[in-house]
Parts: C-alpha cells; structure tokens; sequence
C-alpha cells in the first residue's frame, strides 16, 4: 500500500507505472523497516527506453483481456469519451466529518430514463480521485455503460499517506468512522442524481479495497456488490501492527456476516499485499452462501500476462464470487493506463471485468428502499 504509514511527503508523480510502483516501494519500506526492493514491485513486463520522436501516427491498440476463444476486449483507458459527460468536484460534510469528492457524470444522464447504477471508486494511498480514475480508465466504461462513478478523497489529515484507515477499530463500524462518512457520502450523491438505489457498487486498490470490503460488510443494505483489487480481508488488522503482519503473510480476518457479491484481483507477484490476502477475501466471500458451484479457468490476455480466473455461482447462473490471479503481475491496478500510478496495462482489464460483474446483481426490493438524505 503506497505510503501504507509513511508520514512524509509523498514524491511527485514521475511518468511510467513501474517508477511509480517503485517510490510506493521506497514509502513503505522506509516506514515499516521491511527490506522491500524497489524492484521487487516494478512490473514485470518487459519494457524498453522510450524511441526517439517519430512523426505522429496512430497508436496500436492496447493489448485486451481475453478469456480463451474470446474475442479482445476494448481496453477501458481507451475508449472514446462521449458527449455530454462532465467530471464535477464536490464537497460533503455531516456529522461524521467532511470529505472532498468527484463525480463522473456520463453524457446519457441527461436524456436517461432509467436510474442509472452507483459505483464508488476508493484510491490506494497516496492517489487522488483524478489519477485513479486515470489509472483505472473507469470513467471511460462509465460512458459506455451508463454509470455515475463517485470518487471519494482521503485528505493528509486523515492520514499523513492519504490512505483510507481499514486497520483502524474507529473505522470499522456502521455507525461512526469512515465506513458512516462514505455510507453518507453515498446516499448524498443518490438524492442529487437520477440513481438506482438498488444498484449502487463500491469497489477500491489496495488500502482502498480494503476499506472497500469494510464498507460493503458495514452497509450491506446500501451496496449490491464490492470490487477488491491488491486488498486484505475484513478484520485482517486492528491496528498499525497487525496489518503489517497481515500485509506480509496474509490474514484470514473474521467471517463475513452477510453475502455480498464480490469480485476480488491481486497480482500473484505482489510483495506489499502478500497474495495470499486475495485468496482469503474470496474464501470470505463465499462462507455466508449455502452451496456454489466452483470453476476455473485459465486465460491469457493478448500480447500480455497469463491469469487464473475462479468462479463460484449458484448452479449456472450469476457468479456470487470471483477472483483474478494475475501472473507475475505486483501491487497495481491490472490492465490499467500508464497515465497513472500503480498500474500493470499488461494484465487483465479488472475495470471491464468489475462493471460487467457488478452489474449483474442489484439490491433486493426489500433491501433497496428509498436514499436516505446524506446531510
């Protein structure tokens, strides 16, 4: 986790993921006193020195993820904006603190008759709302799909690395903390925009995945589904000490109290979340339902990394549970843009593959209800 609990001043962002993965290496290393190369979290794809200027031609396309006899996909970081769509700043305050936030807003929610679905998007340490949504390449789906994508931001008041506080027992609960604040942020945004409160996501990288986790087991009855990407377990950590240790070894948590969807990404070469924890937040996942049937499957993005895929659903219909194995890939973002932080562009496109398993469930009627005002 970049900066996991450093309290010195994040460095400047340089261009290229694997320099980027490198100074995250360098923060945590340096605050934890763990011999954690640089190298070690670079991403193993084979990268060569920029070529001298060329006159200007088309770029290639970005190497898709495919699953074996499929077509590739259109990479997210890719994709064309559409007209219409605007990426707002805002401010939320109520009783449990206030936080700065963006809204993607895509070019379909003017003209839109249906509500359209939720998806809040938690950065890792040391990110902000615009260089995940760059990294990820999520805004662009958004268009595609027709989603409002919320991004809330961790201040260094918050935490010296802006990182969200999942170990934290504050920060832990329904009713106070963090998971209170984004909860409320959530439903603000729900009241100000034609929204379907029945399909409202939260999906996150690294700290962020990890309080994601802790949001959706908090607020069951407000998200339909959790993405988790380079995260750790609900209940992996109670304080500064034991999420180091779970970090480095992995560390089951506690037993999920309700099944929530999850989807869950780690890079099987990632050495500041062990990959262990990836495993674990998948085993968690699958406990509270009665019987899945498990599948796997082994895939290879184009031109690009090799992963496993496992899949758990209830007999052949929705998967309830998925998780992404990604080879040889560290602690970044799979299949994200180089233009921004802690990505790997070679491996599968979990901002493609969290949208479409995100939109296959939504909120119970019974569950659903109306949004609350946020304040």
């Amino acid at each position: 986790m970049a900066g996991f609990f450093s309290s010195g001043r994040l460095r400047k962002r340089r261009r290229g993921s694997g320099r980027a993965a490198g100074t995250m290496a360098g923060l945590l290393g340096a605050a934890m006193g763990l011999a954690v190369p640089a190298a070690a979290l670079v991403s193993q794809a084979k990268r060569k020195a920029p070529p001298k200027p060329k006159p200007r031609r088309k770029p290639a396309a970005t190497p898709a993820a495919r699953i074996a006899g499929s077509k590739p996909l259109r990479r997210a970081a890719d994709a064309a904006p559409m007209r219409g769509s605007s990426f707002r700043s805002a401010v939320f305050r109520c009783e449990h603190g206030e936080r700065r936030y963006k809204v993607f807003i895509p070019g379909c929610a003017a003209a839109s008759v249906t509500p359209l679905p939720v998806l809040v998007m938690l950065h890792g340490c040391g990110q902000t709302p615009d260089d995940f949504a760059r990294g990820t390449g999520m805004n662009a789906i958004a268009e595609e799909r027709g989603l409002l994508v919320v991004y809330p931001q961790q201040p260094r008041e918050a935490h010296p690395g802006r990182c969200w506080n999942w170990f934290r027992p504050a920060d832990q609960g329904r009713e106070a903390g963090e998971p209170a604040l984004l909860a409320a942020l959530t439903r603000h945004v729900l009241s100000r925009h034609h929204a379907d409160p029945a399909r409202v996501y939260v999906a996150g990288l690294s700290a962020g995945a990890s309080a994601a986790l802790v949001l959706a087991e908090t607020h069951p009855d407000l998200f339909a589904a959790v993405g988790a990407h380079s995260g750790l377990p609900v209940g992996a950590a109670r304080d500064n000490a034991s999420a180091v240790i779970a970090m480095q070894r992995g560390n089951p948590g506690q037993r999920r109290s309700t099944a929530v969807p999850t989807i869950a990404f780690h890079g099987s070469a990632d050495r500041v979340v062990h990959p262990r924890n990836g495993r674990l937040i998948a085993i968690r996942a699958v406990e509270p339902y009665a019987a899945l049937r498990r599948t796997e499957t082994a895939g290879q993005v184009a031109q690009g990394r090799a992963y496993v895929k496992t899949v758990h659903r209830i007999g052949k219909g929705r998967p309830c549970v998925e998780h992404w194995s990604v080879t040889a890939s560290g602690h970044a973002w799979s299949g994200g843009s180089s233009r921004g932080r802690f990505t790997d562009p070679a491996g599968p496109d979990a901002s493609r593959e969290m949208v479409r398993f995100f939109l296959r469930h939504r909120l119970s009627a019974r569950r659903a209800g109306p949004a609350a005002p946020g304040g």
